[in-house]
């Protein structure tokens, strides 16, 4: 897939300005599952119309047949539910009850989509003229391209509006929606060309979605890699599976159930060849209690009051022999040494899976300012396939003053940092690579300085400093150190409540 041009980086960030504008008193929440609903149906819509267009061609093909779309991917729209004659119906006081009729349709007649629409349009507190509004901003999205590429720039624009819409949500935002500098990073460093693709925590879908860009992108095969995923949150499930069906990605074994991936797995037989994950952090409230004595639990019981240890055994567990993960965790993990913490985190390093470690810089995610690191876990360190064996050692890399501010709370990584860490990690990985340490950037360590250090993989313990530190921006360094303290008196907190509710069951 090319990069986007910037015509259509113009044409995307106008359409969200244009339908923002259009939100007035509703909740950005609520509002994005109204725009980006009638995305999707445009989207399926364009994609019915081009099939029915070849069908109208074809001698003996009947276009209002269902079974000629099944057949070549394609979901069968009803009449009553095409665009065209929603645009037709815009302007009339009820659009709000036909485009839920339409959902209903769709769902009806697709049995892949039932339950996955939004069908919210006469509910909410939208004006019917709002709704006409939107109905025309969106129909004029690609109008003069060929159907493909139509469809790729709809594909593009609900990305986009996904990514805003987590901005205008803040906090609240981050809960689906892992920032894509991110996810293009993890996607690069771990390069899934075929094999099954695993999120168990998988939000609005963007791991799954720039997965399939890497093959398109490197001349691969889609059909070559299957993706699999869990998602706890309906209403964040439901956005996921409208993002993958907007890329023509099969969502069938993307699962929703409200228990989670702990106390109900959804795929407890999966071992998966790569695993791309960004799960809560610090999550208190998941279930450890009751999941004592756990199989997933190889290296060490996770603490019931932090989810941290208890994600990471959980990837383990679904990693191939040769598998590969990559996930965000903060940076909490790479030192704490709380509720055997520290002993779960010695026996996954010391079992050879640890394989690179990179510290964040601060301001990347919408819903936190703690402090955030990427782990990668492999399967491969023995040396397989062109990768050189490297089982004695593991690489960490500080990207932390890499990024650039796009406003005052929000930072990303621009494509060049993205290049410069995952290439980082590949010549050092690769039998053919030629990587070098570079002081304060990255260090390849041995494990027994890791075990000096006890355990600790904090990339700054082990790259140094900077030759050359003229340029040391002290607002950064503020900025981070300030994030970690905010971590550090959550984690205060943490241990008072537990404290608190010790005492309590004493006293009783």
């Amino acid at each position: 897939m090319n990069k986007p041009s910037a015509d259509t980086e113009r044409l995307e960030a106008q359409l969200f300005r244009a339908a923002d504008k259009l939100r007035k008193n509703i909740d950005a929440a609520q509002y994005k599952h109204i725009v980006l609903g009638l995305i999707f149906l445009k989207y399926i819509s364009d994609s019915f119309l081009a099939r029915y267009e070849e069908l109208v061609n074809i001698r003996f093909a009947d276009p209002e047949d269902p079974d000629e779309y099944a057949g070549e991917n394609v979901f069968w729209v009803p009449p009553e539910a095409r665009w065209d004659r929603t645009c037709a119906q815009a302007k009339q006081p009820g659009i709000g009850q036909i485009l839920d009729k339409a959902m209903e349709l769709i769902e009806k007649d697709n049995s892949t989509l039932k339950g996955i629409l939004p069908k919210v349009f006469a509910r909410m507190n939208v004006a019917s003229a709002t709704l006409g509004e939107l109905i025309d901003l969106i129909s004029d999205i690609a109008l003069a391209e060929e159907s493909a590429q139509s469809k790729d720039v709809l594909g593009r624009v609900y990305e986009y509006f996904l990514g805003e819409f987590a901005l205008a949500e803040g906090k609240k935002g981050g809960q689906f929606y892992t920032p894509s500098s991110i996810v293009k990073l993890l996607v690069q460093m771990i390069e899934p060309y075929s094999g099954r693709v695993f999120d168990p925590c998988c939000g609005s879908g963007g791991m799954f979605v720039m997965s399939e860009k890497f093959v398109e992108n490197h001349q691969g095969k889609i059909d070559d890699i299957s993706i699999y995923g869990q998602e706890s949150n309906e209403t964040t499930y439901r956005l996921c599976r409208m993002n993958l069906a907007i890329r023509n990605i099969d969502g069938s074994q993307v699962k929703w159930n409200k228990e989670g991936s702990f106390l109900h797995d959804a795929h407890p037989d999966l071992k998966a060849d790569y695993i791309l994950a960004n799960p809560p952090f610090n999550d208190s409230d998941w279930s450890g209690r009751q999941l004592a004595g756990d199989g997933r639990w190889k290296y060490g019981a996770p603490p019931p009051g932090n989810a941290n240890f208890a994600w990471v055994q959980h990837f383990i567990h679904h990693l191939a022999p040769r598998g590969v993960a990559g996930f965000v965790l903060s940076k909490g993990s790479l030192t704490s040494k709380s509720s055997n913490e520290d002993m779960i985190r010695r026996n996954i390093v010391e079992a050879g899976l640890v394989d690179c470690i990179v510290n964040l810089p601060a301001k990347l995610f919408l819903n936190t300012q703690i402090p955030a690191c990427l782990w990668f876990i492999s399967g491969k360190r023995q040396g397989h396939n062109g990768e050189r064996h490297r089982a004695g050692e593991i690489l960490f890399i500080d990207a932390g003053d890499l990024g650039h501010l796009i406003n005052r709370r929000t930072r990303v990584l621009s494509d060049e940092d993205t290049v410069k860490i995952a290439d980082t990690y590949h010549q050092w990985r690769n039998q053919d690579g030629d990587y070098q340490d570079v002081a304060g950037f990255c260090h390849a360590t041995p494990i027994e300085k890791i075990r000096e250090l006890d355990y600790v993989l904090s990339p700054g313990r082990y790259v140094g400093l900077p030759e050359e530190e003229d340029d040391f921006d002290f607002g950064e360094r503020f900025t981070a150190l300030q994030a970690e303290f905010y971590e550090q008196l959550e984690e205060e907190a943490r241990l008072n409540e537990r404290i608190k509710r010790n005492l309590s069951r004493i006293k009783v």
